[in-house]
């Protein structure tokens, strides 16, 4: 099985930017976990960052054909990108939508996702753990479909 791990715009700054929100693991940190419990699930996970929505949507398309599940945390592109949603639908690759703080307890403005009505599942608010408690839940899923 073959994943692939999407960081949005300021996702590079984690550790650093606001740890009372988003935590003291770098991203770096949290990935190298990741691969330790990819590892133990048998399935190759692979990573993306950007702070381009751009690039993201590039990203995404070129997932066609090779990548079994996606695990998306796109920053604050979760609350503005109609065209990040577009691509996700376009390509028809199974997703679950990630963030480190419960976006649900955060400004009004953070509270609309774009993305995780169409998302296989969303994981938000257990901060660097989120990112594991995804990829268990889509490989869970991927299996049994």
């Amino acid at each position: 099985m073959n994943l692939l791990l999407i960081n949005g715009p300021n996702l590079n700054l984690v550790g650093k930017r606001e740890p009372s929100i988003y935590g003291a693991q770098t991203l770096d940190d949290i990935q190298k976990d990741l691969l330790i419990t990819a590892k133990e699930l048998d399935v190759k996970l692979k990573f993306f960052q950007s702070n381009s929505e751009g690039q993201m949507i590039d990203c995404i398309q070129k997932c066609v054909g090779s990548t079994d599940g996606i695990l998306i945390n796109a920053g604050a592109y979760t609350h503005t990108s109609i065209a990040l949603r577009d691509a996700l639908l376009g390509v028809a690759i199974p997703y679950v939508e990630i963030h480190l703080s419960n976006i649900y307890t955060r400004e009004e403005f953070r509270q609309k996702s774009f993305l995780a009505d169409k998302a296989m599942g969303l994981v938000c608010g257990f901060g660097p753990i989120s990112y594991e408690l995804a990829l268990r839940g889509i490989v869970s899923q991927l299996i049994k479909d």
